[in-house]
């Protein structure tokens, strides 16, 4: 990245500087709508980059997890995380919904239910149109889910890059907006209770049986293991919050 790329982060107003993922969503989206930082620029290395905002890296991840899951930002392997190019799909603000939720009361219950009916959509999809190259990226975050079994926090990063992909593989730009959106409410939800989770390697062992049907092409079993898995995601959200 350039020096001036470098300058824009070393000049953000140590008084804004936000302690949690929100906040960090809030920072890099402002300095996108700015023009600081332009489709195709690469984000500095993580150390660094939390360095600059003030937070912790666990917090960096999941703000970026965050605006990766609606299309803002897409982590590349092996070569960091950049902001998404015009060409790639159309993201859709979730603040209006989440504005719409507070406003109409939206029941957690009405958002899984949403989520449950879009994700089952998209999971056949992607049994049908997932690449070698995006299920070799859904098996690299259930791996990562499973290393990340005592830290809650990185593997709500794992499971939300996942969902990504997985909508990515439906190859339905529009659904994947629509199911980003509404699954980022969730997350920013999930993230204030999921250290009290107790159901985490359950959770990667679902995740593994959507991703073995979706490489088996087989739309019927992709479905139906999106709606046992996001069931049982609600009951786990249900119960973290009441703890």
């Amino acid at each position: 990245m350039g020096e001036s790329n470098a300058n824009i982060f070393k000049a953000i107003d140590v008084e804004r500087r936000g302690t949690s993922f929100e906040e960090v969503v809030t920072q890099l989206r402002e300095m996108i709508h700015r023009g600081e930082l332009r489709p195709g620029d690469r984000l500095p290395p993580e150390r660094d980059l939390a360095k600059r905002l003030g937070v912790s890296r666990p917090t960096l991840r999941a703000g970026i997890s965050s605006l990766a899951a609606v299309g803002v930002l897409q982590p590349r392997r092996g070569a960091g995380t950049f902001v998404v190019e015009s060409e790639g799909p159309p993201t859709l603000d979730s603040s209006a919904l989440r504005l719409m939720a507070s406003l109409q009361r939206f029941t957690p219950a009405e958002m899984f239910e949403a989520r449950r009916s879009l994700e089952m959509s998209i999971a056949a999809l992607a049994a049908e149109r997932a690449t070698g190259e995006q299920m070799a990226e859904m098996s690299e975050e259930i791996t990562g889910m499973f290393a990340s079994l005592d830290e809650p926090e990185q593997f709500l990063v794992h499971d939300m890059r996942f969902h990504q992909t997985v909508a990515a593989a439906s190859g339905n730009r529009i659904l994947t907006a629509l199911m980003n959106m509404v699954a980022t409410i969730l997350f920013e939800v999930r993230s204030k209770t999921v250290k009290r989770a107790r159901d985490l390697k359950e959770s990667a062992e679902m995740h593994r049986t959507i991703y073995r049907a979706i490489r088996d092409r087989n739309s019927e079993a992709a479905r139906n293991a999106m709606r046992d898995h996001l069931i049982l995601a609600q009951k786990a959200q249900e119960q973290e919050e009441v703890v």
